[in-house]
């Protein structure tokens, strides 16, 4: 449909997951994508190439979020490229340690918080320093958790990095509602990628997991992905600031009967 033809995007963690279906889906529209993967090369390589399958522009970047020097060698290499970035997708993260806090070392709660709130700030602050055309529209969206809200016990490293980022988002709209730039989250739920790989793999663990979604199916990236291209389309002018629950109802039914 080209909904966003001629954009540029930076697609953090896209070589696999819902960034792999993010990237996939903006090509299709139209834009240009910077792909990037922190360890999986050929991931990231395959997604870039499947979007020159569709007749879309890509290049592959390696980007680790966590790194600042990293994140300004991939702005710069995009830019380079196609000249400018419109829209930003902070999608890069890793999962929850499972350690309670009482044994949770300081090393493991800094490698989530450094990948899934530094590294979305990282991405941010380049990404406006470098706005290469300041009078036309950018975009940025951010892939949260259903988690920023719904907390599990051994997972404070994660649950906190998410709850963070849902603020972080929020505060960033107000700063840049009048510069022509709209922010927006997206809460998943149990959407079928590498983090839940268990659910993946077994049939009875994710049939099991599905009976507490109230639709009783898991998410796919490509549920995630459509959202992604509403929020970076002009058909959402007049959204920012907000958080979409891609969960199949399941975070308003959590607690229920409690």
């Amino acid at each position: 449909m080209d909904r966003l033809k001629d954009k540029v995007a930076l697609i953090t963690g896209s070589d696999s997951g819902i960034g792999r279906a993010i990237a996939l889906a903006y090509g299709a529209e139209g834009a240009k994508v910077g792909v990037t993967y922190r360890s999986d090369e050929e991931g990231g390589k395959r997604t870039a190439e499947d979007i020159q399958a569709q007749g879309s522009e890509a290049i592959c970047l390696h980007l680790d979020v966590s790194d600042e020097t990293s994140v300004t060698a991939a702005f710069d290499e995009i830019i380079r490229q196609y000249g400018k970035i419109d829209i930003l997708v902070n999608n890069a993260g890793v999962n929850g340690s499972d350690v309670p806090v009482a044994e949770m070392n300081t090393d493991t709660f800094d490698k989530c918080l450094k990948t899934n709130l530094y590294g979305p700030f990282f991405c941010c602050r380049e990404y406006l320093r470098k706005r290469v055309h300041p009078d036309s529209e950018g975009i940025i969206i951010f892939i949260s958790s259903i988690h920023e809200d719904v907390n599990t016990a051994g997972n404070a490293d994660y649950n906190a990095s998410k709850a963070a980022i849902k603020n972080f988002s929020r505060s960033l709209s107000l700063e840049l509602a009048d510069k022509n730039i709209r922010v927006n989250n997206i809460a998943p739920g149990m959407i079928l990628t590498e983090m839940n790989q268990e659910a993946m793999e077994n049939q009875e663990i994710r049939k099991e997991k599905e009976q507490h979604i109230p639709m009783k199916r898991a998410g796919t990236p490509e549920d995630v992905a459509n959202v992604a291209v509403f929020l970076a389309s002009p058909e959402s002018a007049y959204i920012t600031g907000t958080t979409y629950a891609v969960d199949g109802g399941l975070m308003i039914l959590l607690g229920q009967g409690a």
